[in-house]
């Protein structure tokens, strides 16, 4: 097929030691030559090579680099690429590709050198997903994840999914090619085994996918107390730095002050509320408000109470109310008071309480029980998992899996109500195909461009 030759600074904006330049394409070669005239043909592929860049309309040095040559196939896209290693900065870069793109290249739009690697069967697009999880990941969990697809993981998964439904389809032609024998060579009973054994596979891996996709986001934990409990200090002691004020003015929290964080490597988005209390003040109503849509919405909660205080009704309430969330409870300020008598919640309170931990911002008491215990109520599955075990992190997989198990359930109850066995292999076909999306062997432009928008430019 026909395509262009593309080009683009591979590395972030900004200043920094070392930029790199990358073209992909059938005049990548040409273009390196006509930049580094001191080039008497192609460097040897993959070799590392030292060259002067000069602007090929008036010879101006631009910057001494160093170049590799990756001869299609055997490169990351499966066409021709350059890369060339230049200073960084925000000039010296712009103006190498600037001349790449004056010499016949095309810049590049964002993901499209994987997306070339895509369509040429570099990889599929499961591993193409997993390069940008890899890029964006914010904690070791979604790197695992990442890596973990990238090897083939979770596409090995989707892959024996697929071929133990063909299997399922030929079984079922074995059964209808002898309609008429006394015992057929298939029994009925055997296909709907089968059946209930893919279906069985394709729960273990939706299973995964609530949490695999929050690791992508990060999980929500929302701090929420009376005004004064802590919650703000508690905020910045898990940050490591000041983001909230703390005073000991009740309401100094006026709205919502949200930060990603890791914690035991697994990513959260850890939000400092305002004080939940009955306010007469405009601000203050508006800002408890934002606290319990964020509560709506929260994967866990960090219910603060400070040590020296009695537990309110609201509080108790708040434990009995919380509608399955998981909730910690948090006794804060665990300086000012002993171990021993400063927890004075009754059992039938922790009824909902999911973990208590005492904390003091001050010691430190308490801070590295938290990091523990989150990741364990939110990421269950995936603290239990074996490594390597493929996570689905996308919504995409999710609806693709969702899909081939409704059609293959629809298939299931067909034979089992008795229906002709032509009639139900009607529902094979569409859950193969849905299988065949998540891996990308089949796929429209509109699923590429959704998958590679998200990726930067230069990847």
């Amino acid at each position: 097929m026909e395509v262009d030759t593309i080009a683009a600074v591979s590395t972030a904006p900004g200043p920094g030691a070392v930029a790199l330049v990358r073209m992909s394409g059938p005049e990548c070669g040409r273009i390196l030559r006509l930049l580094a005239p001191g080039l008497s043909a192609l460097p040897e592929p993959r070799r590392v090579t030292l060259v002067d860049l000069r602007d090929p309309e008036d010879g101006e040095l631009l910057d001494r680099a160093l170049a590799t040559f990756y001869a299609g196939p055997a490169s990351y896209t499966g066409e021709d690429v350059v890369e060339i290693s230049c200073h960084g900065g925000a000039l010296v870069p712009e103006l190498i590709l600037e001349t790449c793109v004056r010499a016949g290249a095309r810049r590049a739009d964002p993901g499209e050198f994987t997306r070339r690697a895509y369509l040429r069967g570099k990889v599929d697009l499961l591993q193409a997903e997993a390069v940008a999880d890899l890029v964006h990941a914010r904690s070791r969990a979604l790197h695992r994840a990442a890596l973990t697809q990238l090897e083939h993981g979770l596409s090995a998964r989707v892959a024996a999914l697929r071929e133990a439904l063909v299997h399922v389809e030929a079984l079922l032609v074995h059964h209808i090619d002898f309609p008429e024998e006394d015992e057929p060579p298939v029994p009925i009973e055997r296909i709907v085994k089968e059946a209930e054994a893919v279906l069985r596979d394709i729960d273990v891996l939706l299973a995964t996918a609530p949490e695999g996709e929050l690791l992508r986001e990060g999980a929500l934990a929302v701090l929420a107390g009376r005004p004064n409990a802590g919650k703000s200090s508690l905020y910045n002691a898990l940050l490591g730095e000041e983001r909230a004020i703390v005073t000991e003015e009740p309401g100094t929290t006026r709205d919502a002050l949200v930060a990603s964080i890791e914690l035991g490597g697994f990513p959260f988005r850890l939000v400092d509320t305002a004080g939940l209390r009955e306010a007469g003040e405009r601000v203050e109503r508006i800002g408890i408000e934002v606290t319990r849509r964020y509560l709506e919405r929260a994967d866990v909660v960090l219910l603060c109470c400070p040590c020296d205080v009695e537990v309110s009704e609201a509080e108790r309430a708040f434990l009995r109310e919380a509608g399955g969330v998981p909730i910690v409870w948090v006794r804060t300020k665990a300086d000012l008071v002993p171990a021993a008598g400063g927890d004075d919640v009754v059992a039938d309170d922790l009824a909902g309480v999911a973990s208590t931990v005492r904390v003091s911002v001050e010691t430190g008491e308490g801070l590295d029980g938290i990091r523990r215990v989150l990741p364990g109520l939110v990421y269950a599955g995936v603290v239990t998992a074996s490594p390597d075990a493929p996570v689905l992190t996308r919504s995409r997989h999710r609806r693709g899996l969702e899909i081939a198990r409704a059609e293959i359930e629809a298939f299931r109850v067909a034979l089992g109500d008795g229906l002709p066995a032509e009639v139900a292999a009607s529902h094979l076909r569409p859950a193969e195909t849905a299988l065949e999306e998540v891996l990308g062997t089949i796929s429209t432009e509109a699923v590429l461009d959704a998958v590679f928008a998200e990726f930067c430019v230069g990847k």
